[in-house]
């Protein structure tokens, strides 16, 4: 991918720069392991041009496997999503997809030998009793009354929840670590549940599932990952994630490393409360526009490269902290202005007659879609009524709309000729409907002969040619910059104009552009082709984001 930043220097990279340099490392790998339980959004990015990003840096590779262990939430859309996500920001794991579940066998095996070193034993204690007993942040926990059990006996018991011969919720298998520890995370730990649900990848054959912690580093030491890299809130974590590297045979010792994760402004990022926006239909799906998602903010225009670079603008960090998302704003603003295609729009449209054109007048201008990038050119019809902006047409003249078109004033048509205003017509409620104008003749790329130049350019189409089309104008979700603090629903802060549905009259050659297709519309903002509902016979464009940043929005 061209122009985004191939090398990190962040704190991950420099660990990494010197575990090669000492030998302690080989072979970088790393991973990216989400759940299958919703969309990724922008943090996941961040993780994703992290994780991929110092494995490209250093000649390794990253691997992409699912944390499958809560089947209940899990679906083969997640998982499709999930990948497509990844490879449209421009990465590919390495080797085949992983899953969590490829290793349920062998978890099973490893769960068996900490029972048999006396480090793990089945609990018949209740959730609300486990809760209780666990002790609380200034009190230690106490043990188990079930702590104690022989080894066979907890063989015989763990045997017995593999095949289904107890409740979910009976009863669960714990590691036997230290009920006294300050972080609770060693507080003899769940590491089995019973789960009597289907599982996408494993179908009937379990119904007893590791927990994330127990799973996490076993996976990682399988696959052979040096770095493993999570986000701040696994630091608490970590001791228990190397307990169990020290206490099981696995065949490689991988580190965990942690870094702040991203937080937006005007943005919620809870899968849960993401999965609520999409099941109480306040957004049309996980891929709206208007979610943080990746797939959102692709069907939105952001570009991969935008994304990335504002990952890059960002860096890593060790903590936690609250970004600016007009930081996000202003980088799919600026690679659309050196990148996106140049097409004209007209949104509030004002006929214009030029009256000194016969009524069948039909010329066909070629402009370029970028004035400096070669990205090819377009067919403009040029006939006798066109349509421009209303706002482009006042009047009366004045220093204040020297550049609009005003009776005897004159303006340039974007790449096109120049007009004059000659009169205009009214509606009984005094609205301007009609202009008619008169083209001054050899202004094709050029000044006027008679030394008037024209005083502004406007954007404009064909009035018989341009195609209608829908243009849905979306803006931030949120109009509150923390939505989810406090006591409030975060539901309360949505913005009711986060999407208006408008009307707008492009060029022709828009209508046949493929889904996807990014433009800046001249003077109007920088738009998409919606990915799936941008027809030839009914073209939808999207609103990304404005030409330039809006004062007033990021007060709001």
């Amino acid at each position: 991918m061209t122009d985004v930043p191939a090398r990190g220097n962040n704190f991950v990279a420099k660990i990494i720069e010197e575990d090669l340099a000492s030998g302690k490392v080989e072979r970088v790998v790393t991973r990216f392991p989400p759940e299958p339980n919703g969309y990724l959004h922008v943090g996941h990015a961040k993780s994703i041009c992290l994780n991929f990003g110092v494995a490209e840096q250093f000649g390794g590779g990253c691997n992409l496997r699912f944390d499958d262990t809560n089947p209940e939430k899990e679906s083969q859309e997640y998982i499709n999503a999930i990948k497509e996500d990844v490879q449209w920001l421009g990465f590919q794991w390495q080797g085949d997809i992983r899953f969590a579940s490829d290793y349920f066998d062998q978890l099973h095996q490893w769960a068996v030998e900490l029972i048999k070193a006396g480090k793990a034993y089945v609990c018949d204690l209740s959730p609300e009793d486990a809760r209780t007993y666990r002790g609380t942040l200034t009190e230690p926990g106490k043990n188990s009354p079930f702590r104690d059990r022989s080894v066979d006996e907890n063989l015989e018991l763990f045997e017995k929840m593999r095949l289904g011969e107890f409740d979910e919720g009976a009863c669960v298998l714990r590691a036997k670590i230290d009920m006294a520890s300050s972080n609770m995370n060693l507080r003899d730990p769940i590491i089995y549940r019973i789960r009597k649900v289907h599982h996408h990848q494993t179908g009937d054959k379990w119904c007893i599932y590791p927990t994330y912690d127990f799973t996490h580093g076993q996976s990682d030491a399988i696959e052979g990952v040096t770095h493993s890299v999570c986000t701040l809130e696994f630091e608490d974590h970590r001791p228990l994630y190397e307990w169990f590297i020290e206490s099981l045979p696995v065949p490689a010792q991988p580190k965990q490393y942690e870094f702040g994760r991203l937080n937006l402004d005007y943005t919620v990022t809870s899968k849960r409360k993401l999965k609520a926006l999409v099941d109480d239909e306040v957004v049309t799906g996980w891929n709206d526009p208007r979610m943080p998602t990746i797939s959102g903010m692709r069907r939105r225009g952001f570009t991969p490269r935008s994304v990335r670079n504002f990952c890059e603008m960002i860096g890593v960090t060790r903590s936690d902290g609250m970004v600016d998302v007009a930081m996000l704003e202003h980088a799919v603003r600026d690679d659309l202005n050196k990148n996106a295609p140049r097409a004209m729009c007209v949104i509030n449209p004002l006929k214009v007659v030029i009256e000194n054109l016969p009524e069948d007048h039909l010329e066909q201008l070629t402009a370029p879609y970028h004035p400096e990038l070669d990205l090819g050119t377009r067919e403009m019809p040029f006939t006798r009524e066109i349509l421009i902006d209303a706002g482009d047409f006042k009047e009366e003249y004045s220093k204040k709309f020297k550049k609009k078109l005003t009776p005897g004033n004159r303006i340039r048509l974007r790449q096109g000729y120049v007009l004059e205003a000659l009169d205009y017509d009214k509606n009984d409620a005094g609205e301007v409907t009609l202009v008619r104008a008169k083209l001054i003749e050899n202004t094709l790329g050029v000044d006027p002969e008679d030394g008037i130049k024209p005083k502004g350019v406007v954007h404009w189409v064909s009035a018989s040619h341009a195609v209608e089309a829908e243009l849905r104008l979306y803006q931030r979700l949120f109009n509150n910059p923390t939505p989810d603090k406090g006591d409030a629903d975060y539901k309360e802060h949505i913005n009711p104009e986060s999407l208006v549905i408008a009307k707008g009259w492009v060029e022709p050659a828009l209508a046949n552009v493929t889904p996807e297709s990014n433009f800046q519309f001249e003077r109007e903002g920088y738009y998409v082709a919606d990915r799936f509902d941008h027809t030839s016979e009914q073209p939808v464009f999207n609103l990304t984001i404005g030409l330039r940043e809006d004062k007033a929005l990021q007060k709001a």
